[in-house]
């Protein structure tokens, strides 16, 4: 199967939706509710849909049949620490049906090098300590973890 990644449009939208509850689909810490894993990404992608959110960019990925399968969404902002120009990826989703074909590995180089066409020079991004799936791959580009954030519900 090959896939083409390309800039997402309104028409996306649906196909968009409907990949971003995967951002939940590992084991989610213990008191925490799934689906706040991705309601906020929801909400920032509604936001970009209708044009408020100028600082964002969405990247799609599709299959032979043109079905969204992936997508990636980053938000050009400065690094927290250095103030520079950087950029965060605020989520990468990819379609269990076409996952281990190197999709979020071609959706990551994508969305870099339009975040550099952007003026960033680097990109950061969150993911959950027992995410081993998503911490391996952002590892093997070059991610490296920095913060730890610690969590307790009281």
């Amino acid at each position: 199967m090959s896939f083409i990644i390309r800039e997402a449009t309104t028409d996306d939208a649906d196909s968009m939706n409907a990949l971003l509850p995967l951002l939940a689909s590992f084991n989610v810490p213990a008191g925490r509710n799934p689906d706040d894993l991705w309601t906020g990404d929801r909400e920032m992608l509604e936001s970009w849909l209708k044009g408020d959110a100028p600082n964002t960019f969405t990247l799609v990925a599709t299959d032979d049949a043109d079905a969204v399968v992936g997508l990636a969404m980053v938000t050009m902002r400065e690094e927290m620490l250095s103030h520079e120009p950087s950029s965060h990826l605020e989520a990468l989703a990819v379609s269990d049906k076409v996952q281990r074909q190197g999709l979020g590995k071609r959706l990551i180089e994508a969305s870099e090098k339009e975040a550099k066409n952007r003026g960033a020079s680097s990109m950061t991004l969150h993911v959950f300590g027992n995410n081993t799936t998503a911490r391996s791959l952002y590892s093997k580009f070059g991610f490296a973890e920095e913060i730890i954030r610690c969590y307790k519900p009281i």
